[in-house]
């Protein structure tokens, strides 16, 4: 079986080896940068299965790269974690806003690092136990049925919230901001602005009961369902 190729552009030589080290561990097939120039040119090179980017680069920075790799045919469909410092929550919803799938705050733990490019690689492939059916854990979404049962009892969601908690759960891991919210689950019969996702966010959550810490809130950022791994 072909090993996933991932491409890590960091400029902390410490950071990246430990990244790397661990990549190799898993049975990742790494690639690594130290500048932006450099890594933007090993992704069209290597074409990866997976970018690790930090945000502050000598030469092009994170934001820049995720631009240029997002708005290329050959490199769009390329996921992207990115790696920050605490104080750039500006970027990362930037970041995120241009298509990147998740995000790192440093320091950050090997293992959840593990976690997180292990879901964004999944890139969907949640669990299922059929077409159009999403289970992860006591939650299982039927989209045929239009049906959410939790604990084998069902619970009754409006048209906005069934697509929000489908839409979240169908990408376990990743963080979408409520701009990326908005475009997956508005239509042009419905009119919904950014700020009436907390709304819907906290009536799922209260649904859901017990089972509300399902659905994280990235302080400043936006939403993410919770993955089996972390």
């Amino acid at each position: 079986m072909k090993k996933p190729k991932i491409v890590v552009i960091e400029d902390e030589v410490d950071i990246l080896e430990v990244i790397n080290y661990n990549l190799s561990k898993e049975g990742f097939d790494v690639y690594s940068a130290l500048d932006g120039e450099e890594g933007l040119a090993l992704i069209k090179k290597e074409v990866p299965n997976l970018v690790l980017l930090d945000l502050m680069l000598p030469g092009l920075d994170g934001i820049e790269i995720c631009r240029k790799l997002k708005t290329d045919y050959s490199t769009r469909s390329i996921p992207i974690i990115m790696v920050t410092a605490k104080g750039e929550e500006s970027d990362i919803v930037l970041g995120l806003g241009m298509g990147a799938d998740d995000y790192m705050v440093k320091p950050f733990r090997p293992r959840e690092l593990m976690a997180r490019i292990r879901s964004v690689l999944r890139r969907g492939d949640f669990i299922e136990e059929g077409e159009g059916l999403v289970s992860i854990n006591e939650l299982v979404i039927d989209i045929n049925r239009h049906e959410v049962k939790l604990e084998g009892k069902k619970i009754v969601l409006t048209a906005m919230e069934f697509k929000l908690l489908h839409f979240l759960a169908s990408h376990p891991g990743q963080v979408f901001t409520r701009e990326n919210l908005l475009n997956h689950v508005s239509s042009d019969d419905t009119f919904i602005i950014d700020r009436n996702i907390d709304v819907h966010i906290r009536s799922i959550r209260k649904k859901l009961n017990k089972h509300r810490e399902l659905i994280e809130t990235i302080h400043r950022v936006g939403y993410r369902f919770r993955d089996k791994d972390q």
